[in-house]
């Protein structure tokens, strides 16, 4: 199998025609046909299915052309550093951040990187879970930073806790129920719920059953949080958000966060990668300095507490 094949394979995922794909790849149609029959006599198996419509992978090519993806991405890394080890070269890390670590890690992150390591670029993607761990275990990303579902992820994952982020629930401040001090008092309210169900913006967090009371009534579906900043000042819904995203962005918006007496859960930011291969050196860089931006948050979130319990 060479490295030409799975080209073919992939670029077949990309145009859906034989013809198309002889063109991009800069080879004859008959010889793209013979290269695809060697792949196919290698593995036992079809890989494409002609239609009247074009070509299309079966099933067994999908699954090979997943693996391709990552082996052609690994390979471009690795030219990508060692360029950079021998040549100077440029370099690139692709992070994928939540909400809350975007504001309260990435900048800092950043900028202590950059002083370090001026000459790589970092590309910051906004990415929530579930399709994050997918983007990490296709390669699409280095790293991830933000929380994990409930029931974890797989041992394909390395992950490391970085710090807790407190929550809080909020509304517009005209909200009727603006001053609620219990979750009970909100046992009718209209919620909203943002980002993937059983994520940090569903209120079903709050385990309102084991309280004795009624699960809350999500009214409302926002996909990202810069949707739930535009709708919220101007509806009657409460809903979940981490304390450092509400701090920046609430009172810029007119929301408050309701004075619940109750204890309300924090989630736990992680940083993960995958398992099965090495970070590169640059990789391995921003992964240090997020955990060193992470345990200045914890210190800094420490002595804001102890300044409160003293007031």
């Amino acid at each position: 199998m060479r490295l030409q094949q799975l080209h073919l394979l992939l670029t077949i995922v990309q145009t859906g025609s034989l013809r198309a794909s002889a063109e991009i790849l800069n080879v004859t149609q008959p010889a793209l046909t013979k290269a695809l029959r060697q792949l196919e006599d290698e593995f036992g198996t079809a890989l494409v299915l002609r239609t009247p419509k074009g070509v299309r992978l079966t099933p067994a090519g999908d699954l090979l052309a997943a693996r391709a993806a990552t082996v052609v991405r690994e390979l471009a890394r690795a030219r990508e550093e060692v360029a950079w080890h021998t040549q100077h070269a440029q370099a690139c890390v692709v992070v994928g951040v939540s909400p809350s670590a975007a504001i309260l890690l990435t900048p800092g992150t950043v900028a202590r990187f950059g002083a370090r390591w001026p000459q790589v670029r970092v590309r910051v993607v906004d990415s929530l879970y579930p399709h994050v761990l997918a983007q990490v275990r296709a390669g699409e990303l280095d790293l991830a930073v933000g929380p994990l579902p409930v029931e974890g992820v797989g041992r394909d994952l390395v992950v490391q806790p970085l710090f807790d982020s407190p929550q809080v629930i909020a509304a517009r401040r005209d909200h009727p129920l603006a001053r609620c001090k219990q979750l009970a008092g909100l046992a009718d309210a209209a919620w909203v719920l943002t980002g993937p169900t059983g994520g940090p913006g569903d209120p079903a967090h709050l385990h309102f059953e084991t309280r004795g009371l009624p699960a809350p009534k999500v009214r409302l579906e926002c996909e990202s949080f810069s949707t739930l900043l535009a709708l919220m000042p101007s509806l009657d819904v409460v809903g979940v958000m981490p304390r450092g995203f509400f701090d920046r962005y609430g009172p810029r918006t007119d929301l408050v966060a309701l004075p619940i007496e109750d204890a309300l859960p924090s989630t736990t930011m992680h940083i993960l990668s995958r398992a099965d291969g090495p970070l590169t050196l640059p990789a391995q860089r921003l992964l240090d300095a997020f955990v060193q931006e992470a345990r200045e948050v914890r210190a800094g979130t420490a002595a804001n507490w102890s300044r409160r319990a003293t007031r």
